[in-house]
């Protein structure tokens, strides 16, 4: 058993990263034959990529993907730990699973992931879900093969769980949700520290890939007839920052655009990484889209210095106003915390001052949750529940207001959309994104799933917009 252990979980040295490649011995191939594998996933989109391992590892070993988890075999919870309510609907989950290992025998079931890393919650697993058969977290995915062998061979609780400051493991299978867009890793783990947040201890240290795997992934990708590629890390602008070698995300981008990959996006940017130079050659490249998502969190100074923030409102200002001057038709989105403690009223008028002056085309809005190991779960928190909820209504009522003064831009516009799937609007509806990152809604008669196509938008709303195909 290998649980995990937050002390160790933040240390941070100076080692070389190791760079290993992913290899299943041959004595696993058939480990999975007829059988069926259920995987359910929350969080963020590095998550989901790690799903998408995930599910090539498993296909790797004969085992094929259901969505009807009554039929599965093995079924594994890919989790979050960012927010509380993540980690409820978690262990909610697992109730449904004890029922179904109850009247089929045979189920191995998992939990992996971020919660996997945090020791609390391995802790009350030990305690209360002795039934899971298998605990494993972000930094060993590529030895879950050996992990299911030892799972099925054992009678007892299999939990490998490593508080480390991570590898990097490349030749990584993926069964990508798409086949028109893709997201490819750029860079693991976060040493920000913000005080608030889980991920620095449940994804390790800053780690950035060599420039050559990445672009030969993204090359490899453009041969195999995708769109659009996505740069993922937890703080993606960050990149370079812990190689040798004299190369940042500015160079990395460049270098992207020029694989001839139709559009190019970057998420999550952190304020303090964005420098002049990178918004230099996405002003340059057309196929980088104009479309930056970069964190406020809060509007204070003082509640940003609470949070390990290391930017100010200023700064931050200064950043927006550079972004807009030089990119033509951006979209601004980003994320806010309400309710962090010590924040006033006074505190909270200020981030609405920041949203009035940024106008941002979308949030991602959250009531501050205390995640145990992060010293804000440690501070004082006097403002009541009922505050909370009064300030996270008022802000989304302002977000909303400029989301759709924004989207009311495009109408009458021509616009490119990449269509991704069916839209839920109604028969011989495709759902789509424009370069700006707006949903759009379109009917055809034919399949369009997969083109990028024009659209006029026709109509619109809060939070997508409506729109006819022009030939």
């Amino acid at each position: 058993m290998q649980k995990p252990n937050i002390i160790e979980a933040r240390k941070r040295s100076k080692a070389e990263v190791s760079i290993d490649y992913f290899k299943i011995d041959e004595s696993l191939l058939e480990l999975g034959k007829n059988k069926k594998y259920y995987i359910k996933t929350y969080g963020c989109q590095m998550n989901e990529h790690d799903t998408e391992n995930i599910k090539a590892i498993l296909e790797k070993m004969s085992y094929k993907e259901t969505s009807d988890m009554d039929e599965a075999d093995l079924i594994l919870l890919n989790t979050c730990a960012i927010r509380e309510n993540a980690h409820n609907k978690v262990f909610g989950f697992l109730g449904r699973i004890k029922h179904l290992k109850s009247v089929k025998k045979g189920i191995v079931a998992g939990i992996c992931g971020c919660m996997a890393q945090e020791e609390h919650v391995v802790n009350e697993i030990l305690e209360k879900y002795k039934w899971l058969n298998i605990v494993f977290g972000t930094h060993n995915i590529n030895n879950l093969p050996k992990i299911l062998k030892e799972a099925t061979e054992e009678e007892k609780q299999k939990i490998e769980v490593f508080s480390v400051e991570g590898s990097i493991i490349e030749n990584m299978p993926a069964k990508r949700y798409y086949k028109y867009k893709a997201w490819v890793n750029i860079m693991y783990g976060c040493d920000k520290f913000c005080t608030y947040c889980i991920v620095p201890y449940t994804r390790g240290k800053q780690r950035s890939r060599k420039k050559e795997d990445i672009i030969n992934e993204v090359k490899d990708l453009v041969k195999e007839g995708y769109l659009e590629v996505t740069l993922l890390g937890q703080n993606v602008n960050a990149y370079g920052k812990d190689l040798k070698e004299s190369y940042k995300m500015e160079n990395l981008l460049e270098e992207v655009a020029l694989t001839g990959i139709k559009r190019v996006r970057f998420v999550t940017s952190h304020p303090w990484d964005f420098t002049d130079s990178m918004i230099e050659v996405i002003k340059k490249y057309p196929n980088i889209m104009p479309y930056i998502h970069l964190p406020l969190q809060s509007g204070s100074d003082n509640v940003l210095k609470l949070m390990n923030r290391r930017y100010t409102v200023a700064s931050y200002l200064e950043l927006v106003n550079k972004l807009r001057e030089n990119i033509p038709n951006l979209s601004l989105t980003t994320d806010i915390i309400v309710g962090f403690p010590g924040e006033t009223e006074e505190n909270f008028n200020e981030t609405l001052n920041v949203v009035n002056k940024c106008k941002y085309d979308s949030a991602f809005t959250f009531i501050f949750s205390k995640r145990v190991g992060t010293p804000a779960y440690d501070m004082k928190d006097d403002i009541t529940v009922k505050e909370k909820e009064e300030r996270l209504y008022k802000l989304n009522n302002l977000i909303n207001k400029y989301a759709l003064e924004n989207n009311l831009k495009y109408k009458d516009k021509i616009v490119p959309v990449l269509i991704e799937n069916f839209s839920d609007k109604g028969e011989d509806t495709y759902m789509g994104y424009t370069d700006t990152m707006k949903l759009v809604n379109v009917k055809s008669d034919k399949n369009i799933i997969g083109r990028i196509v024009n659209v006029k938008i026709t109509d619109v709303k809060t939070f997508s917009m409506d729109g006819e195909i022009v030939v």
